[in-house]
């Protein structure tokens, strides 16, 4: 059973789904012939979340009968993906959906028509040139993650020939203006904050360059500028997807699917003829289109306002998901687990994180009306989680945490403020801000070292707490201090806001010696 067997005419159908594969029953040729000629949707980063969540809805659009135009994947970053998790293939892959009750969806995704590298080095950039100069193109979109959306004085200064993601776009979206100042709507993916927005000004970036330096004439400004020829939508996407696991792999070769092979590029790209996820999944975007869109809602995205995209965002971020994976990335790793399912198991650290999102961070959550914050809620703490299939890891979550701490915990506390609501409701989200600073040191519950997860601020913050050591609760702690009044790690001064004291005092605790760390998170989690 190999994926091509899929266009070699090879295929025994019955066998595949004898197993448990569920095959494309759309005219995968037909579908490629019709994109090629007219396509409508090119799609910037060909990692693991792209196969396995927005061409995988494209793919359920298309089994619907419907649609019948595909996906065109692009790649800005890593090129041998395209050649080698793309090209063998025939842009054919599997998704295995790891389900909570230990069933095991197996589906092809037959939605990607084609894989260009987009680079002018190589040949597949006259053809990304040939698809941005067609009318019949509706959309691009992202997942490039949010580093990619970058750009600096050097890349800016390289003119016309860009080695930056969106530098590259905004050329492919000069040729559309040439070609006759077609729609189009340039829509991120990617799983940040007012994502669009940031699209935006990286292309407004480049592209005021290059008309400052005489490269191009202001029309081509005003033509990005004006709403009705192009957009950049917000939007909300939530599935995990982590890098193909062991275990899954095991479970393909034993099914006789051969494509169950590891790849790691030069570039330590993890990827796989197929991709391993969980079954929970939400993509909700904003519906500010110029030119049409594929038909994304037959798969299950939703389409709203931008207000709404805003307000699910931000119960995602503050309330529901994201706040609840730091603290158990942080927690996770002081206590010496490996997988977010067995912390799940933990019930201090479960009702710890059940307690963080229903009791603390609630009270400040505005219903968006599409998603219930309550039913989110429930299904990340009772299905997600503790999902033992899969492999994720709080060591995983626990990268970058100093960026992620102001908008997790620190949106929750301004809003605390702004509405004056009574700060002593705030317990557990403090003890998650206490335990950073032993995550800093390094130090588990056991006393043993670990390694805290790559961040850029790492070293300067573990310089702060140096002067702690773990089974001397009667220290100076003065330097917190001047870690806890960090705006730009916490997203606000803690003293200020009338916790930092409060922090101090966990922090204390925490630091007395071994099993400090289990004593004091069943202490307020207990007692809270």
């Amino acid at each position: 059973m190999k994926l091509t067997d899929l266009l070699s005419g090879s295929l025994n159908a019955a066998e595949w789904e004898q197993k448990g594969y569920r095959l494309p029953n759309f005219d995968i040729q037909a579908v490629r012939a019709n994109t090629a000629k007219n396509p409508t949707w090119v799609h910037f980063g060909g990692g693991n979340i792209f196969r396995a969540f927005p061409a995988a809805i494209l793919n359920d659009a298309l089994n619907t009968g419907k649609y019948d135009r595909g996906v065109i994947v692009a790649e800005t970053f890593d090129f041998e993906v395209i050649d080698k998790a793309y090209t063998p293939y025939d842009n054919l892959s599997l998704l295995v959906s790891l389900q909570g009750d230990g069933n095991i969806e197996k589906k092809v995704i037959a939605s990607v028509t084609e894989a260009l590298k987009a680079d002018p080095q190589f040949p597949d950039w006259q053809r990304l040139v040939e698809i941005f100069r067609n009318p019949s193109l509706q959309m691009i979109s992202f997942t490039i993650t949010e580093k990619g959306y970058g750009f600096n004085e050097a890349d800016l200064a390289r003119g016309m020939n860009p080695v930056f993601a969106l530098g590259k776009v905004t050329a492919l979206l000069y040729e559309r203006w040439q070609a006759g100042g077609f729609p189009l709507t340039v829509q991120s993916m990617d799983n940040c904050s007012h994502n669009g927005d940031k699209v935006r000004a990286g292309v407004m970036a480049y592209a005021g360059r290059w008309v400052n330096d005489g490269l191009v004439p202001q029309a081509f400004l005003d033509y990005l500028c004006d709403e009705t020829k192009v957009t950049f939508p917000w939007s909300m996407i939530d599935k995990i997807t982590p890098r193909p696991h062991q275990k899954v792999k095991e479970l393909l070769e034993a099914d006789g699917f051969e494509d169950n092979n590891y790849i790691e590029t030069e570039r330590h790209t993890f990827t796989a003829p197929f991709v391993n996820a969980e079954e929970t999944q939400y993509l909700v975007i904003e519906d500010h289109y110029t030119n049409g869109r594929p038909p994304l809602d037959l798969g299950g995205a939703l389409y709203t306002t931008r207000e709404t995209v805003d307000k699910v965002e931000t119960m995602k971020v503050t309330t529901c998901l994201n706040p609840l994976h730091t603290a158990m990335s942080i927690y996770g790793c002081l206590l010496g687990y490996t997988l977010i399912s067995a912390e799940m198991q933990d019930k201090d650290l479960r009702t710890f994180i059940q307690k963080i999102g229903y009791i603390e961070a609630m009270p400040v959550v505005t219903d968006p009306g599409v998603l219930n914050p309550y039913e989110f809620i429930g299904a990340v703490i009772n299905r997600r989680l503790p999902n033992p299939f899969m492999p994720d890891a709080p060591q995983r979550i626990a990268m970058d945490t100093s960026q992620k701490l102001p908008i997790r915990f620190g949106e929750t506390i301004k809003k605390y403020i702004a509405r004056g609501l009574d700060m002593q409701n705030l317990v557990l989200i403090p003890l998650v801000l206490a335990g950073y600073a032993r995550y800093l040191k390094g130090i588990k519950d056991d006393g043993t070292p670990f390694d805290p997860s790559p961040d850029p601020m790492l070293a300067e913050l573990q310089q702060i707490v140096a002067p702690l050591e773990v089974g001397r609760p009667q220290q100076d702690y003065s330097c917190l201090r001047q870690l806890y009044s960090r705006q730009d790690v916490f997203g606000l001064d803690l003293y200020e806001a009338g916790l930092g004291e409060q922090i101090e005092g966990m922090v204390q605790e925490l630091f007395a010696g071994n099993g400090a760390v289990r004593a004091t998170l069943h202490k307020y989690v207990s007692a809270r």
